[in-house]
């Protein structure tokens, strides 16, 4: 029964002032559990607040809620008694016949004088010595979510135009706050996944980062102590052919002018070879070590686009996949997962509403990923747009960290010819 048409029915029926007296309390009873189970987004919360006020309300000596899992089966949720203390799963011992029924048909069932009910007794019901009964479905928008459910072993006359009409409004407004608790913590949790999502790919790109920076700096500290090596070799050098040539002329007014120069030139050049050999080790230990584990190639895809399409910089882009089956792969799936997000905003970057294309086929013991856009393209000429270490347009490391992620991996990538549009392709070997 929906609110409205308790009230309306509370309006149309009032015989005399004691009854419509006693409708009207009850009225005023559902409008403040309904303020009070409305005020919290927490599902355990609401699930108590209901639970509480249905035993009151109806004057019952325990009470249920069972609600429906992902397997379309119901499950206990929570259990209370008068004095509102928790009841564990164990005493959840009701009539299942009452319960399923309800759930089955979407109907509420209220039995009194169970006991001598011989068309409802079950044989739980005289187990537990039940008198009084109440089960209502949990349903909003024509939903079925669960099932409320009080019980007593006092026999006690239920008002039938008050108690019922007023449990059925309450399971239906419970209904209603139990669904938006349940909206309300699947979007946490989905926020709380995509969170930690976000903080595993952050990670993943630092370590890539700086392990690409460390490899580049290296290779610039190598080229530039080479030069400045044979800069101070030469000039090594030239100080002795000069002092050769002033002790001929005799012409040295200071004899230990030059072996002063030869001292401090000296020095210099170790001090740079010193350099040359840390510039090694930072190059033989910038190679990341890959943590590869078998895995679907197609799933890793899909979990990026997942995680990443509610972001404000992805909300405009659509993506549209073409997977073939692919065997099991050994491959890092945060590294790969970083090589994705980068072809994927550089995408984005290019063009807000872009739409992108991923297609994986397998082939000769290698794996192919194929990611076009309809965005504006690479500039024309740009063969060896993956070895440029540091791009100036958009201040940052690029495909040239793709690059070196699909080279750890034993793997090619490469731009693909297209009219319109960016393509992209990369491959990893099976083994």
């Amino acid at each position: 029964m929906k609110f409205s048409e308790f009230k309306k029915y509370i309006d149309s029926n009032s015989p005399n002032q004691d009854d419509s007296s006693e409708r009207v309390k009850n009225l005023e009873v559902i409008l403040d559990i309904v303020n009070t189970i409305n005020r919290s987004l927490i599902l355990e919360d609401v699930l108590e607040l209901v639970l509480k006020n249905a035993i009151q309300l109806t004057k019952s000596e325990r009470g249920f809620i069972v609600l429906k899992n992902a397997e379309g089966k119901l499950e206990y949720r929570i259990g209370l008694d008068s004095n509102d203390n928790e009841l564990p799963e164990t005493s959840f011992v009701v009539s299942n016949t009452v319960v399923q029924d309800v759930f089955l048909t979407g109907k509420s069932r209220f039995i009194e004088g169970a006991q001598s009910d011989t068309v409802d007794s079950t044989k739980s019901i005289f187990a537990l010595h039940l008198q009084t009964i109440l089960c209502s479905p949990l349903i909003t928008d024509g939903k079925k979510l669960g099932v409320i459910y009080v019980d007593s072993k006092h026999l006690h006359k239920i008002k039938i135009r008050e108690i019922t009409g007023t449990f059925e409004i309450l399971a239906g407004q419970a209904a209603t706050a139990i669904r938006n608790a349940q909206l309300y913590n699947g979007q946490l949790n989905a926020f709380n996944a995509l969170q930690e999502a976000n903080t595993q790919l952050v990670k993943a790109e630092r370590k890539v980062l700086r392990s690409t920076i460390d490899a580049e700096i290296g290779q610039s500290l190598q080229g530039l102590v080479h030069l400045a090596l044979l800069e101070t070799e030469s000039l090594i050098r030239a100080i002795e052919k000069a002092q050769r040539d002033f002790e001929a002329d005799k012409k040295l007014s200071d004899p230990i002018l030059f072996d002063r120069l030869k001292l401090k030139t000296k020095v210099a050049a170790d001090s740079i070879r010193s350099i040359q050999k840390y510039a090694q080790v930072l190059l033989e230990t910038s190679v990341m070590n890959l943590n590869k584990d078998s895995g679907d190639l197609n799933k890793t895809i899909q979990s990026v686009i997942r995680y990443i399409s509610p972001m404000k910089k992805f909300t405009s882009i659509i993506f549209k996949t073409e997977f073939n089956v692919l065997p099991v792969c050994n491959y890092d799936s945060e590294q790969i997962q970083h090589l994705l997000i980068n072809l994927f905003t550089n995408s984005a970057d290019a063009r807000k509403d872009a739409t992108i294309i991923i297609r994986t086929s397998a082939k000769d013991d290698r794996l192919y990923v194929d990611i076009e856009d309809n965005g504006p393209g690479f500039p024309p000429g740009k063969k060896n747009i993956f070895n440029e270490p540091y791009n100036s347009e958009s201040s940052g490391y690029g495909l040239f960290l793709c690059k070196n992620i699909v080279e750890r991996h034993n793997g090619e990538i490469k731009l693909l010819n297209k009219s319109n549009g960016a393509a992209i392709q990369f491959s990893l070997p099976l083994s």
